[in-house]
C-alpha cells in the first residue's frame, strides 16, 4: 500500500511536476488522506498553486472522518481566511468535528452562514446541524432545527432521540419513537440504540426491556451487539448486575470490550467485586491491552481500600507497558477552546485559575460540603486526597470559565472521560453558589448542572 502511493507521487512529481492541474493536486492529497498519511496530505495542500472548494472540502472531510477534529477546524478557519466560500459539502463535513470539539459558538456561526447563503438545509445537513447542537449541548436547539426542516426522513429522527438521549431526555426520546412511528417511518436498529440509550441513562429498566422486545416481536430486527451493550449498560447502572450477567451469557454472539467494560464499570459503582473480577479477567483475554479493564479494576479495589490489590494491578499495568488516558477537559471562550488536564499549571492565567479554585473550595465547604475520598484512588492522607479532588481537569475548566465570563453566563464543558462522583457532587452545588448553568460533556453523556441539581437525578 506503501508503495502504490509512493509510485503514485513520483507519477505526479514526474508527470505534473508543481504545475497547476488542480485535479490530479486534490487526487494525490485524497489519496494521502485515505493512507492515513495526513502531514504529507497537508504539505501537499499547502505547496498548491491553486486551490479550489474541492481542495479545502477533502481535507477538512479527511481530518473529520479519521478523528483529526481540531486539525479539520483549523483547515476550515484557513479556507476563511483565504477568502473561499464554504459550500454545502464544506458545512456538512466540518460540523462533526465542530460537534465532538463541543465549540458551539463557531457550530452557530456556522448554521447562521449557512442560512445568510441560502445554503439548503436539506436532511444531510439537517442531520448534521441536529448532531452538532446536541453534542455542543444546545438540545434545544437540535430539535427546533429537526422541527424547521422541510422533510424529516429515519437518518434526522434516529439523530434527534440520539441527542435527546444523550442529554437524559427519556421520556422526550420516546415520545419522538413514538410520533416517528405515527409518521408512517419505519424504526430502524439505529432507532432502538437510541431508544434503548435513552432509557439506560433515564433509569426506564422496564421500558427498556419492552422497546428490547418489540424490536424483533414487531419489527423482525435482529438485536445487534449495539443493542445488548445498551441493554446490559442499563441494568448496569441500574443495579441489576445479576439479571445484566446472564443477558451477557444469553448473547447469540462473543460480548465486546465496550459490553464488557460497561458491566465492570456498574461492578465498580455497586461494589460487586467479585463479578468485578470475573468481567475484568474476561475483558483482559479478550483485549488484554485495553488500558481502561486494568483501571477499572484498580479503581474498584481503591474504592474499598484493598490498596495491595491496587499495587498489584498497576505493576502488571507497568509491566505490559500499559498506561491510562490522561482525563482533560476543555471550553470555549469567545471561540477559542482552552484545554486543562489535572494539576495544569501550563495556562497563562494559572495564577487567577488557582485562586479562583481556592475560592470554590472554601465557599464549597462554608455550605458545608465534604468531598467524596473514596474517588481519589492513592493510598495516601484525607487532606491529601481532598487536595487532589481539588484540581481535577473539569473543575479547572470551570474555574477558568468563572473568572473568563460575566456573571450568570452559561459555562459549557467537555471532558474526555466518565466524570468522577465528588466533581459530580461539587458541580451541583458550584451552579447554586455562584448561579451559573454548567454543562458538562463527558465520555457518556450530558450533565445540566443548575440550582444546585443536576439534569441526570444523580443517575449516570
Amino acid at each position: 500500500m506503501c508503495g502504490s502511493i509512493s509510485d503514485a507521487r513520483r507519477l505526479f512529481d514526474e508527470g505534473v511536476g508543481y504545475g497547476d492541474n488542480v485535479v490530479l493536486w486534490n487526487v494525490m492529497i485524497d489519496g494521502y488522506v485515505r493512507h492515513g498519511m495526513f502531514g504529507s496530505a497537508k504539505t501537499l495542500f499547502d505547496r498548491m498553486p491553486h486551490r479550489s472548494v474541492v481542495s479545502w472540502n477533502g481535507l477538512i472531510a479527511g481530518y473529520a472522518q479519521n478523528g483529526f477534529f481540531k486539525e479539520a477546524v483549523d483547515v476550515f478557519r484557513e479556507m476563511q481566511g483565504e477568502g473561499v466560500e464554504p459550500n454545502h459539502v464544506t458545512v456538512v463535513s466540518v460540523l462533526p468535528a465542530i460537534a465532538r470539539l463541543g465549540n458551539l459558538g463557531l457550530g452557530k456561526w456556522v448554521h447562521a452562514f449557512a442560512e445568510k447563503n441560502k445554503i439548503y438545509v436539506d436532511e444531510v445537513l439537517g442531520s448534521a446541524l441536529i448532531d452538532m447542537y446536541s453534542k455542543c449541548g444546545s438540545v434545544d436547539k437540535a430539535v427546533q432545527v429537526f422541527e424547521e426542516l422541510p422533510k424529516a426522513n429515519a437518518v434526522t429522527w434516529n439523530t434527534l432521540i440520539g441527542g435527546l438521549a444523550m442529554h437524559g431526555r427519556a421520556k422526550d426520546a420516546i415520545e419522538c419513537f413514538k410520533a416517528l412511528e405515527r409518521s408512517g417511518i419505519v424504526p430502524s436498529d439505529v432507532t432502538f440504540i437510541g431508544v434503548l440509550n435513552a432509557c439506560s441513562h433515564g433509569g426506564l429498566v422496564d421500558e427498556g426491556r419492552a422497546y428490547f422486545d418489540r424490536m424483533a416481536r414487531e419489527y423482525n430486527l435482529k438485536p445487534r451487539i449495539e443493542h445488548y451493550g445498551c441493554m446490559v449498560d442499563m441494568l448496569g447502572r441500574a443495579g441489576l448486575l445479576e439479571e445484566a450477567e446472564e443477558l451477557l451469557s444469553s448473547m447469540p454472539m462473543q460480548p465486546d470490550d465496550a459490553i464488557l467494560k460497561a458491566l465492570l464499570w456498574a461492578c465498580r459503582v455497586h461494589c460487586e467485586v467479585e463479578l468485578g473480577k470475573r468481567i475484568a479477567r474476561r475483558l483482559m483475554e479478550l483485549a488484554p491491552r485495553e488500558g481502561g479493564c486494568y483501571v477499572l479494576l484498580s479503581n474498584m479495589y481503591a474504592s474499598i481500600g484493598d490498596w495491595e490489590s491496587v499495587a498489584k494491578v498497576r505493576l502488571l499495568m507497568k509491566e505490559l507497558d500499559i498506561r491510562k488516558d490522561p482525563g482533560s477537559s476543555w471550553i470555549s471562550i469567545d471561540g477559542v477552546v482552552h484545554e486543562f488536564v489535572v494539576e495544569d499549571d501550563s495556562h497563562p492565567r494559572t495564577k487567577e485559575i488557582y485562586s479562583m479554585l481556592e475560592g470554590m473550595s472554601e465557599k464549597l465547604r462554608l455550605a458545608g460540603y465534604v468531598s467524596d475520598t473514596t474517588q481519589v484512588l492513592l493510598n495516601v492522607e484525607e487532606e491529601e486526597k481532598e487536595t487532589a479532588l481539588r484540581y481535577h481537569s473539569e473543575r479547572i475548566a470551570v474555574a477558568f470559565g468563572l473568572i473568563s465570563t460575566k456573571p450568570g453566563s452559561m459555562l459549557r464543558v467537555v471532558k474526555n472521560l466518565r466524570i468522577c462522583a465528588d466533581c459530580h457532587s461539587s458541580m451541583k452545588l458550584v451552579s447554586k453558589i455562584y448561579c451559573r448553568t454548567i454543562i458538562v460533556r463527558d465520555r457518556n453523556r450530558f450533565h445540566h448542572f443548575k440550582d444546585g441539581s443536576c439534569s441526570c437525578k444523580d443517575y449516570w
